[in-house]
């Protein structure tokens, strides 16, 4: 089973191949390859924040000491 990537992880992939692309000169098929796996980690890392963005909920503590949550 392949383990799930986290965010930091995937951003961390993603500027790497950012930093390859403009610290190096590399040969167009090199520079191609670069930038799909770029455009699959932007996806990957949207696809977390939206996932992330869907669990957010708001939590209140009201005066009676009750506490309630709700989605954001």
């Amino acid at each position: 089973m392949a383990e799930k990537k986290t965010f930091e992880k995937t951003m961390a992939e993603l500027e790497s191949v950012v930093e390859e692309l403009e610290n190096g000169s590399p040969e167009l098929a090199r520079a191609l390859e670069l930038y799909e796996k770029g455009v699959k980690l932007t996806r990957d890392c949207q696809k977390i924040l939206d996932q992330a963005e869907q669990k957010v909920t708001k939590v209140q503590i009201h005066d009676d000491g009750e506490i309630t949550e709700e989605e954001f």
